[in-house]
């Protein structure tokens, strides 16, 4: 039996906040933004990676991460799976460290941070073992070395996959080299996503945390808010945003003088000037330019829904603009920038005279 059109239109707003409750930039932002990095990408960027099934398969890897998130709290304390959606950026000052020199090496920031929380514990509130299961409340998050991981992953998946190519590789071998480039493709589009959103680089993640002479809202549904009800409401999609999207660029790694590995550099510089918009995104909503509206007593939203106004939607689109075009320049680059696997074609080149055995798979 049809659910009655007045019945569906008064459920209507209840069924999308509970739905984004659930995910992070919920599973259609996340679409959205790879979409958008597929149509930035250069025309000479490899087709196989960029055709109807590769798309396909990163519509449904890009929200894989947040689904290993559903074994806890083993996978959350890898962080593979929970700090690496967000930084904290506030928490970097907070511990004596300088943001803008701290280490590409992840566990070399980690005993650095480690060492500031413990000599500055002033500044960082205490953490209640109830709400800290898996033992993450420590961190201030790892999103930039995510980022940096999963490019260096996919610069390595392009590396071994061109000795394939150019060395005699079987069809199946390429094949697998492939899919494991789409793979990386897929899940670096998540970490990337995430920190398109603001509320991912900041403490003040889901309403305002500590002094808050501004009146910012505390409501605890803002974060899940913005990652997916306006966009929800809006009707924002893939294909209207896509006249707007600008070309990615192929970015130059080259060596620092500090040591850092440059690409760590630019997801961390990404994520900074994203969390320059963590107040004006709180301006917006405390201007009621987001359509949210506080819940009432029985924690449900008010009906009829309000409008997002125009200054909320844009605000969202530029988000998952910067986001696709982000994601375009991360991919593109690790395409130009792959490594020679020198192992792999050392071993290829072996089998080709006859050295190595006919079916083995370097």
């Amino acid at each position: 039996m049809k659910t009655p059109l007045s019945l569906r239109c008064l459920l209507l707003p209840f069924a999308v906040l509970a739905a984004v409750t659930a995910r992070a930039w919920d599973a259609e932002g996340h679409r959205i933004v790879a979409r958008l990095g597929l149509a930035a990408l250069p025309a000479d960027y490899p087709a196989f990676a960029r055709d109807a099934a590769a798309a396909s398969r990163i519509d449904f890897l890009t929200n894989v991460p947040d689904r290993w998130r559903n074994v806890d709290p083993w996978l959350k304390q890898s962080g593979a799976s929970w700090t690496d959606h967000f930084f904290d950026i506030e928490q970097v000052p907070d511990a004596g460290l300088d943001i803008q020199a701290i280490s590409s090496f992840r566990f070399d920031f980690a005993v650095a941070f480690a060492a500031g929380r413990a000599t500055h514990p002033e500044k960082f509130k205490p953490i209640d073992p109830a709400r800290n299961l898996d033992h993450t409340r420590e961190w201030p998050g790892s999103a930039p070395w995510a980022i940096a991981d999963w490019f260096n992953k996919l610069r390595s998946a392009f590396g071994y996959l061109k000795a394939y190519e150019e060395l005699g590789g079987t069809p199946e071998e390429i094949a697998n080299a492939r899919e494991d480039v789409i793979y990386a493709m897929g899940v670096l589009a998540h970490y990337v996503g995430d920190c398109a959103q603001p509320l991912h680089t900041t403490v003040h993640h889901n309403g305002w945390d500590g002094p808050n002479p501004n009146g910012y809202t505390t409501w605890g549904g803002f974060h899940s808010w913005i990652d997916g009800a306006v966009v929800a409401r809006t009707g924002i999609t893939a294909d209207s945003l896509l006249q707007r999207v600008k070309p990615g660029q192929v970015l130059a790694l080259n060596a620092r003088n500090d040591g850092r590995d440059p690409f760590f550099v630019v997801a961390l510089d990404y994520i900074i000037e994203q969390h320059k918009l963590v107040e004006p995104l709180y301006q917006l909503e405390k201007a009621g330019k987001l359509g949210n509206e506080k819940p009432g007593p029985d924690g449900k939203p008010p009906f009829p829904p309000k409008a997002v106004a125009p200054e909320g939607r844009a605000f969202i689109e530029e988000r998952l603009l910067t986001g696709g075009n982000m994601l375009a320049t991360f991919w593109a680059s690790a395409w130009k920038s792959a490594p020679v696997d020198t192992y792999l074609r050392a071993q290829l080149a072996k089998r080709a005279v006859g050295s190595a055995p006919a079916r083995t798979t370097p």
